[in-house]
């Protein structure tokens, strides 16, 4: 702490701008400034950090040499998917969100940002038709951050704190919700069978202490849930409320949550129009009906219409802003954050371009090409299919080989073939990135290993 280092890029390790801080404080030493922090907790030696580049050049390669490390889904065939998609991004959507009137993750403010509330005005109307849903908020964190929200707003709503896990949920995911309302929600897994939920079983684990039925669909595995009209049912007889994570990517063609009677629909607008950037940029969606208790229970920005000073004339405000957790501070029901909205106005964008003539073509190319892989890949002597439950882009193969054996050997011919499971279990996802004959190129390059395998064990 006494060091008199001064680090090229740290400029609190000059001497003159620690003495300045520290005069600032009213302490005297830099001991005394931390003296509340006990000393078990403490760090007594230098860290060990490597010696500082100087020279911005020497910087600039160094950080260019990380840099190629990486390896892009631009550059290599992919069929990875796990929470992360990697769809088509028209240009427009990157030409308009790097304009500087968006180019911020801040939701703005209704004095000064009429055009940015417009867009995710706009942004917010076209996600509740996509959804066949009336409210949709201006994006929170991600998807998880989003269904763990429907989960708490449930317990308020019922005044009940276990909720029912229907479905297959990515690991990340459950392990983000778990974290977020653990301290006032217990999660309860109910098996699932072939892939979807097991209605009867979830039927019997429902009772008067049930907040909601969480359902994913499409599930981690990618699978469409088929019984959601009869879990709904079960779950509004019992006095729960259901929750459903999704992804909006296939409801141009796809039946809606909302038909089923879904009360709250979560989920992350990744799919549309946003890169995956090393895993994001991410943004959640909480929609829900027309109903005060619903709407009311949901703590991130709503933004509508507004009169202004003028008689005749409407802006964009915020609706209801006592509501949410900036209005309440310290007493709020949770914490959200709008440091996602820049990409509400992306997924805007996409959806405007699309319409729905696009969506529904996209639908129908994700619902066919992944058919098309799963075909390609059962082919192959030995591969069958996780299960039978209708998939939307992602499904599971159980294979006759180990599935790191599998993505090492491919990788190594530009190749990401999946996600690996279990040990012989491998998840694929298909885009419409993903031709015909980039499935072909996947189901030979497996195949060939596959039959190596089998030759090699004779």
């Amino acid at each position: 702490m006494t060091s008199a280092f001064v680090h090229p890029y740290i400029p609190n390790t000059a001497p003159e701008t620690r003495a300045a801080m520290l005069a600032a404080t009213g302490a005297e030493s830099i001991e005394e400034f931390y003296a509340d922090v006990p000393e078990s907790l403490r760090l007594r030696r230098a860290l060990d950090l490597p010696a500082p580049l100087v020279a911005e050049q020497d910087l600039a390669r160094h950080v260019r040499g990380l840099l190629a490390k990486n390896r892009s889904t631009a550059e290599r065939l992919s069929f990875l998917g796990s929470g992360t998609y990697n769809h088509y991004v028209p240009a427009v959507v990157d030409e308009v969100i790097g304009r500087s009137e968006f180019l911020t993750a801040y939701a703005g403010e209704p004095y000064e940002d009429h055009g940015r509330f417009q867009a995710l005005f706009q942004y917010q109307s076209m996600m509740a038709e996509l959804l066949e849903m009336d409210v949709v908020n201006v994006p929170v964190y991600d998807g998880y951050q989003a269904t763990a929200t429907g989960i708490t707003m449930s317990a308020r709503l019922t005044g009940r704190s276990k909720v029912l896990v229907a479905s297959d949920v990515l690991p990340a995911k459950y392990s983000k919700v778990l974290d977020y309302v653990r301290a006032h929600v217990e999660l309860v897994t109910v098996p699932t069978v072939d892939g979807t939920a097991d209605a009867g079983a979830v039927r019997a684990a429902l009772g008067d202490d049930v907040a909601a039925v969480w359902i994913e669909t499409p599930s981690a595995t990618g699978a469409i849930e088929s019984a959601l009209r009869e879990i709904s049912d079960a779950a509004h007889a019992a006095g729960a409320v259901v929750v459903v994570g999704t992804d909006p990517i296939g409801y141009g063609v796809l039946a809606t949550p909302a038909s089923a009677g879904a009360d709250i629909v979560t989920g992350d607008i990744q799919s549309l129009g946003i890169h995956q950037w090393f895993g994001g940029g991410h943004g959640g969606f909480i929609a829900v009906h027309d109903e005060p208790r619903f709407v009311m229970e949901m703590p991130s920005r709503l933004f509508g219409l507004a009169t202004t000073d003028v008689e005749g004339e409407y802006g964009f405000g915020d609706v209801a802003y006592d509501r949410t957790s900036f209005a309440h501070r310290e007493a709020g029901k949770e914490w959200v954050g709008t440091a996602a909205a820049l990409w509400g106005i992306a997924a805007g964008v996409y959806l405007a371009l699309m319409g729905p003539a696009g969506m529904a073509e996209l639908g129908e190319v994700l619902l066919a090409r992944t058919r098309y892989a799963q075909q390609a890949l059962t082919a192959i002597p030995g591969i069958r299919l996780g299960d039978t439950a209708t998939h939307l882009r992602e499904f599971s193969v159980e294979l006759p080989v180990p599935a790191a054996d599998v993505i090492a050997a491919l990788r190594a011919q530009g190749i990401e073939p999946g996600v690996a499971t279990a040990e012989r279990t491998l998840l694929v996802c298909v885009t419409e990135i993903n031709t015909q004959s980039d499935i072909d190129r996947l189901a030979g390059a497996i195949g060939a290993l596959v039959a190596a395998a089998e030759e090699q064990n004779r």
